[in-house]
């Protein structure tokens, strides 16, 4: 197993317990689904929650394609193309904790020795956040990524990303590394290099993208919260990018990543609502309030050899209120909570038996031809709302998470594949992260899950 647990802490068992939404007698057997909410919307809509934290710093989050990002418009990719980038991540994270590669859990090509590289994240994150950089702030654009830790941005007027590049010449409060700072030797020894005696970051990503340039720091506005000395790179030699989007906000769990250069302040905490659907919002938080009221509470976990990510222990799914006779130890390979891999993996036992159930509750529309990697699939043709079985994943304790409508079906298609093999470690994709407000506790090792959040 990839993934190794924290020691429990008798206080925190306590807060869990305190936190645990119960699951039993009157669960929900159906969700109403309204297939308006599967196709493409021209209108954004106001934001339905808030964050369960006022003492963090906030922003608006918002899908990348639709009408309420902030981001210049471009041809959103089809559905079929989305699932193929999709699959490149997955790929990529399941390689990262393969316990059969040669190596012992982390592939050893030269195409993953740089520890940013994510196989094609320009194209497969989904989510974007407005902040300011530099003094006096300057509004940049940048998607978010929990399976990154190097912060990055546009700073070469060549770049062809399409956007208005950061220029650090015109910030009073810019500062570049040098070669020897503790910031440039965070980044290892694969990800940075010396020029003009000052420290250079190096991202290279699976699909023939990269991005050079200088690393540094600068002042970096939350809503209105003020981060000084926010380090990330000013790209200045890059190849492949064609997002539209000002850079990548790295909310991993290593050395470099937001989240750790803010422990201090914040907490090393944060929580995020992916909205329902591209034409309504949702919202980060940064230092999000630790107290687990109205949250599901579930132990994080980590790996040594992969330290970016964090994982969570599947012990089941409830299909309909009823749970699957799936053994938890097919889920034993732990799986990643990852905001940048759309369809939720699990291990092909766990997944055959989901399908199936979900197939049984769904016998009153019919079936369609498979959609890429999803593989049932339904004909919702002159339905304005569908009923379709409630879908529930069981973390460890027992701790139950029902997922909204949205985040069960994907173009008419059950948003969930399989691994590939029992072995493998799943993951759990931002589908099915939708609506709720999920909090990464990393100081105190814990995952929080609050429903109906955005």
């Amino acid at each position: 197993m990839a993934f190794v647990s924290r020691p429990p802490l008798l206080l925190l068992s306590c807060i869990i317990c305190h936190a645990l939404i119960a699951s039993a007698a009157g669960e929900q057997s159906y969700k109403i689904l309204s297939t308006s909410s599967l196709k493409p919307q021209a209108v954004c809509s106001e934001p339905k929650g808030i964050p369960s934290s006022s003492s963090g710093a906030t922003v608006p989050l918002n899908h990348r394609h639709g009408p309420c990002s902030p981001a210049p418009t471009k041809k959103e990719p089809t559905f079929e193309e989305r699932l193929r980038r999709d699959t490149l991540r997955a790929g990529y994270v399941q390689r990262k904790f393969s316990t059969n590669h040669r190596g012992g859990g982390v592939l050893q090509s030269e195409a993953v020795k740089v520890p940013t590289e994510l196989g094609s994240p320009q194209d497969t994150l989904e989510y974007v956040i407005t902040v300011g950089v530099g003094s006096p702030a300057v509004q940049q654009i940048m998607t978010i990524d929990t399976g990154s830790d190097v912060s990055w941005l546009h700073c070469n007027s060549n770049s062809t990303a399409g956007t208005t590049p950061f220029d650090p010449t015109k910030s009073n409060t810019y500062a570049a590394f040098p070669c020897g700072a503790p910031a440039c030797a965070q980044l290892g020894a694969e990800s940075n290099a010396c020029s003009n005696s000052q420290c250079q970051y190096m991202v290279r990503y699976g699909d023939g993208s990269n991005t050079t340039g200088t690393y540094g720091s600068d002042t970096l506005a939350l809503g209105s919260d003020t981060v000084k000395g926010f380090q990330f790179g000013c790209s200045r030699v890059e190849e492949g990018f064609g997002d539209k989007t000002d850079g990548l906000m790295g909310l991993g769990g290593d050395a470099p990543s937001l989240v750790s250069q803010t422990a201090a302040t914040y907490g090393k905490a944060f929580s995020y609502c992916l909205p329902a659907s591209s034409d309504s919002k949702g919202f980060l938080t940064l230092g999000a309030e630790t107290s687990t009221t109205g949250f599901v509470m579930t132990e994080m976990l980590r790996s040594q050899q992969s330290p970016t990510f964090y994982g969570v222990l599947l012990q089941g799914i409830k299909v309909g209120g009823e749970q699957l006779s799936v053994a938890p130890s097919v889920f034993s390979a732990g799986s990643v909570m990852d905001s940048g891999t759309i369809i939720t993996r699990l291990p092909p036992t766990a997944y055959t038996a989901l399908k199936t159930a979900f197939k049984e509750g769904m016998k009153q529309y019919s079936t369609a031809p498979a959609r890429s990697i999803l593989d049932t699939c339904f004909d919702f043709s002159g339905q304005d709302n569908v009923t379709i079985p409630t879908v529930a994943l069981v973390f460890d304790g027992g701790k139950v998470v029902d997922l909204d409508a949205n985040g069960i079906i994907f173009g008419s298609c059950l948003a969930f594949t399989d691994t590939g093999d029992d072995g493998s470690t799943g993951i759990i994709g931002n589908v099915q992260q939708r609506t709720l407000e999920v909090l990464y506790d990393v100081g105190q090792s814990v995952f929080g899950f609050k429903s109906n959040a955005c």
